[in-house]
């Protein structure tokens, strides 16, 4: 079955914490962990792969209920192959190129104001507007 994960070691290749695991685990967007026979969890590198997924998702702002719908889909088939998991990515890559066009709109008028040393309101307009 290949490597094996504690929990603390899972957390740490993931990015997620251990109380967030175990609550993932809780609400069914995870699976229940196997165990060893002290009944410490035990996770496989599948495991790790979906929870970076999850951390991946939770990036792009979706809910934790939106998640627990794909927890189903057949993860190791070719995305192409899974019509819901295909949408899901495609909605969520568009939803993720508009947040960069933003940022990017955002990061050109700070770059504009530090390189011209200017306000961040436009002197001209704000005169005008109080007139």
């Amino acid at each position: 079955m290949g490597d094996t994960f504690s929990i603390k070691q899972v957390s740490k290749r993931t990015g997620l914490t251990e109380d967030a695991i175990r609550h993932y685990e809780k609400i069914g967007l995870l699976p229940p962990p196997k165990r060893k026979d002290n009944g410490h969890r035990v996770y496989h590198i599948e495991d790790a792969e979906i929870m970076e997924l999850i951390m991946c998702l939770k990036k792009t702002g979706m809910s934790l209920e939106d998640m627990k719908a794909y927890v189903h889909l057949p993860f190791k088939e070719n995305i192409q192959s899974v019509p819901e998991l295909n949408a899901m990515l495609q909605s969520y890559r568009q939803k993720i190129t508009d947040q960069i066009s933003d940022l990017q709109r955002i990061l050109q008028f700070i770059d504009d104001k530090l390189n011209h040393n200017q306000s961040l309101l436009n002197p001209d307009r704000s005169t005008s507007e109080e007139s």
